[in-house]
């Protein structure tokens, strides 16, 4: 069939059959996904077969609960990013610290202290390094913010998550910490590694079917908000990981993988309260101000919660 052909035949299943009042934007949407999809099946000589295996895979991930983890795969969430970036250069929007993705597995509710926080339960703490990282929240006009609310979440040392992982503490590894009247913020835990995609999951399948590996470098989580100013979406990476720039999610961006301090002096470890050399991370947060001719950085999507 042509292209307009198929234009005018999925208009009359999408539109033309409409009986009651249609909400116009998912009219617009849907029938625009559906021609482009109608179309591929067209271009690509898909058969009956291949198009229903299609629809058995989206099933399967969607009840796995993997199609979050797949709209990173395959750059989605990435994408996103790029056009709020471009959206807010539009608006005269530049500088701060670069956003990345949030990823799918943020959980909502976590602990709230002033000032610092310990995020890990302590099981690992012998297996792994000890990380201190603090730093400044800082407002568009370059002063410190004392009150921004700093969110953070991380992998433990097996690149598993708490909640999802239901042999850790629901809130393992996961604090929001209230900057202090300096807008300092600081938290103690340990050192994630990276992880990979669940072995034999949807994402994993189709990724193996690209050629691709499904594997993250080892990473730390951040919601970052303050009033008048736009909430920050990122993450920052460990240096030196395997996968730093080979990242499955493509969340790895310049400005977001701060030097690591290696500290054994007995001064520092006894001021930190440790018995063994541990990690430093210094890292500020630069936020922009609230701009009403950008669009909206807060995602309305399903987040866990306990």
């Amino acid at each position: 069939m042509k292209h307009a052909e198929i234009e005018a035949l999925v208009k009359g299943f999408i539109v033309d059959t409409a009986k009651g009042e249609a909400d116009p934007r998912v009219q617009q949407v849907v029938l625009r996904l559906a021609t482009d999809l109608f179309k591929a099946i067209e271009d690509l000589d898909l058969s009956p077969t291949e198009v229903w295996k299609g629809i058995e895979y989206f099933s399967e991930a969607g009840a796995k609960q993997e199609l979050g983890l797949l709209a990173a795969g395959l750059g989605l969430e990435r994408f996103l990013d790029i056009r709020m970036d471009e959206a807010e250069a539009k608006a005269g929007i530049r500088g701060g610290t670069p956003r990345t993705i949030e990823g799918p597995l943020y959980v909502a509710g976590a602990p709230e202290s002033v000032g610092f926080a310990r995020l890990d339960d302590g099981s690992q703490a012998d297996e792994g390094d000890v990380l201190f990282m603090q730093g400044t929240v800082f407002g568009a006009n370059g002063k410190p913010l004392a009150g921004a609310r700093v969110e953070v979440w991380h992998a433990n040392l097996l690149g598993n998550y708490s909640f999802f992982d239901k042999t850790q503490p629901d809130f393992n590894l996961r604090r929001t910490i209230v900057t202090d009247a300096d807008g300092r913020y600081q938290f103690r835990s340990i050192v994630p590694v990276g992880y990979a995609c669940p072995p034999g999951g949807t994402t994993q399948r189709l990724l193996d079917k690209l050629g691709r590996h499904g594997r993250r470098p080892a990473h730390i989580h951040f919601f970052v908000s303050a009033p008048g100013h736009r909430k920050l979406t990122t993450q920052i990476n460990i240096d030196g990981d395997a996968y730093l720039w080979d990242d499955f999610a493509f969340a790895s961006r310049e400005g977001l993988v701060p030097p690591i301090e290696r500290i054994s002096s007995a001064e520092q470890l006894a001021r930190h309260g440790v018995d063994k050399p541990f990690a430093s991370i210094d890292f500020d947060f630069h936020l922009n101000v609230d701009n009403a001719a950008a669009p909206a950085v807060e995602v309305e999507r399903k987040r866990a919660a306990v």
